[in-house]
C-alpha cells in the first residue's frame, strides 16, 4: 500500500510535470536534414549535416546515378558520419498509361538502392501540373492509383513509399492534398507533409498535422518568405528560407507534432541557399539553432 505522504509527493510531482508547456517536453520525434541545398555535392553534405548534430539525411536521385553500381561506397560515407538515410527523393510519378510501367520500375529500382544503403523510405512527387490549370478529379485519382501501386511494389523490397505535397504540382492546394490523401491506400502509401508547400498553397500546416496524423509518415520542415521582401506588390511571390526566417507557424507545427506523439522523422529542407553570400552549412546552422533555441529540440 502506498503511504498518503508518498501519494501526495507523487501527485505534486506529476502536477509540476504537467505544468510544463509542450514545447519544453522531451521530443519523441527525430530530426534529419536534406542534402538538396548542396546541389549534388553529397560528400560535403554528409560531412556538414553530421557536423550540425543531425542523425538523419535525405538524399536525391542524383546519388543513384553516381552510386547505383556500388551503393556500399555511399553507405560507407554515411556510416563514417553516423548518418542514417531517412528519406530518398525518388522523383516524379507519371499517369500517362504509356509511361506508367517505366515510372513504376524507376521507383522500384530506387527502392532497391535505398534498401542497400540501409534506408527504408522514398519520396514521390509529380510534375504534371500545367501553368494556370487545375488538375481534374480524374487526374488526382489516377495519380493516387499509380502511387498506391508503386507503394505496393516498393513494400515488397521493404521500402515505404510516401507522397510529398508540392507547389506547382498536383497537390498544390489543401483541397487537392485532401483528395489525394483520401484515395491513398495507407497499407502501401503514406504522407510526407511539407509544411512550407502546404502553407504557400493556402493551407494551415499546424492544423494539417492533426488532420492527417493517422497517415503521416514524415515531415519536411521548411520555412517560406511570402511575399518576398521588396516585392510586396506581388503577393504571390515567395522563396524558401531558413527556419524562423519566414511566415510558417513553426511553433504551432511543433506543438502539434508533439501533441500527436509523433515518433518518426522530421526532415529540414531548404531547396537552395536564399542568400548567395551564405553557404549551405551556414543556412543549416541557422535552422539548427532555431530548432534548438526556439523549438527546444535537443540534439544529442
Amino acid at each position: 500500500m502506498i503511504k498518503r505522504r508518498e501519494f501526495l509527493q507523487q501527485s505534486s510531482l506529476l502536477a509540476i510535470m504537467a505544468s510544463f508547456p509542450a514545447s519544453a517536453a522531451s521530443s519523441s520525434f527525430k530530426m534529419g536534414y536534406s542534402a538538396i541545398t548542396w546541389g549534388g555535392k553529397d560528400d560535403q553534405a554528409i560531412l556538414d549535416i553530421a557536423s550540425l548534430g543531425f542523425k538523419g539525411i535525405q538524399l536525391r536521385a542524383n546519388s543513384y546515378t553516381k552510386y547505383k553500381d556500388n551503393p556500399q561506397e555511399l553507405k560507407a560515407l554515411l556510416d563514417a558520419s553516423k548518418l542514417q538515410l531517412v528519406m530518398f527523393s525518388s522523383g516524379n510519378v507519371e499517369i500517362d498509361p504509356a509511361k506508367v510501367p517505366a515510372s513504376i520500375e524507376q521507383h522500384v529500382n530506387h527502392a532497391k538502392f535505398v534498401k542497400a544503403l540501409g534506408g527504408d523510405s522514398i519520396q514521390l512527387t509529380n510534375s504534371l501540373r500545367k501553368k494556370g490549370e487545375v488538375p481534374s478529379q480524374g487526374d488526382l485519382l489516377k495519380l493516387a492509383e499509380v502511387m498506391n501501386e508503386i507503394g505496393r511494389r516498393t513494400q515488397e523490397v521493404g521500402v515505404q513509399a510516401t507522397y510529398h505535397n508540392h507547389m506547382n504540382q498536383f497537390g498544390e492546394t489543401p483541397e487537392e492534398v485532401d483528395t489525394l490523401v483520401k484515395h491513398m491506400n495507407p497499407a502501401y502509401l503514406r504522407l510526407l507533409l511539407d509544411v512550407a508547400h502546404y502553407h504557400q498553397g493556402g493551407g494551415k500546416p499546424a492544423e494539417a498535422v492533426l488532420k492527417y496524423k493517422k497517415i503521416i509518415h514524415s515531415f519536411h520542415i521548411k520555412d517560406v518568405e511570402s511575399p518576398i521582401k521588396g516585392q510586396e506588390t506581388n503577393p504571390a511571390s515567395y522563396k524558401f528560407v531558413e527556419l524562423g526566417q519566414g511566415n510558417v507557424d513553426m511553433k504551432g507545427i511543433f506543438n502539434n507534432i508533439r501533441k500527436i506523439k509523433f515518433k518518426g522523422w522530421a526532415i529540414v529542407e531548404l531547396d537552395s541557399v536564399p542568400d548567395k553570400a551564405k553557404s549551405p552549412l551556414q543556412c543549416g546552422t541557422i535552422s539548427r539553432d532555431f530548432l534548438r533555441d526556439t523549438i527546444n529540440y535537443k540534439f544529442v
